[in-house]
Parts: C-alpha cells; sequence; structure tokens
C-alpha cells in the first residue's frame, strides 16, 4: 500500500512538472491545481503546494516571487517582465549586463531573480 502510494505521488509530481514544461505562461499555485485536477480529480490543493515546492528545490521549476507567486517550467537563468495593466508575466533571456560574468565583490552568483514592471505592447496599444 506505501508502494502504490509513493506511486501515485510520482505520477502526480510528473503530471504537474509535464503541465508547466508544456505552458508558455507562468500559473499561480491554484492555476497549476486546476489544470492538474483535469487529469487527477482525487489530487488536493496541498499536494500541489507540496509538490511545487520539492520541484523548486530540486531546480526543476522556478517560483517568481510576485504578490501572488506564480511558477515556471523553465529553470535556466532568465528574468522576468510583469505587466503593470493585465498583469501577463513574460519570459526575458537578454542578460542583465551585472550577470555577464556572475562574479561580484561579495561572491559568486549561482542564481538569481530579476522582475520587470511596465506596460506590455498589447495593452500600449
Amino acid at each position: 500500500m506505501i508502494t502504490n502510494k509513493k506511486e501515485r505521488l510520482t505520477n502526480q509530481k510528473k503530471i504537474i512538472l509535464e503541465y508547466l514544461k508544456n505552458t508558455k505562461t507562468h500559473p499561480s499555485a491554484k492555476e497549476v491545481y486546476r489544470q492538474v485536477k483535469k487529469k487527477l480529480p482525487q489530487v488536493s490543493l496541498g499536494t500541489v503546494y507540496r509538490i511545487l515546492y520539492q520541484l523548486k528545490e530540486k531546480g526543476e521549476i522556478k517560483e517568481i516571487l510576485t504578490g501572488v507567486n506564480h511558477f515556471d517550467g523553465n529553470p535556466t537563468p532568465h528574468s522576468h517582465f510583469i505587466c503593470q495593466k493585465c498583469k501577463k508575466i513574460f519570459d526575458v533571456f537578454e542578460e542583465v549586463s551585472v550577470l555577464k560574468n556572475k562574479k561580484l565583490k561579495v561572491g559568486e552568483i549561482k542564481d538569481y531573480q530579476v522582475i520587470f514592471y511596465g506596460v506590455c505592447k498589447k495593452c500600449k496599444k
């Protein structure tokens, strides 16, 4: 019975990770829960939160720290742009100048989170 529980958890992690890797949006935990629940009706919101933070700790996803935390299935180093009108989050792959050599006077950069705020092209029209 414990084995089945472990297998079910592995299946839940797989489906959550698959969803995040295949979406270009940056969903909140509640959005992930709503989507995953379509495939796994028995999954709880608490389980989704626990798995999201486990995946984050393993470096498989990123958490975007905003008022409502969002998750990104692309763990490679990059920044984000948040539109202040529509609240959509965009990936920004241009390198921030201080990060070019990944070393600062205080130490070596292992990871970073840069968030730009503004109005996206669509909202600006």
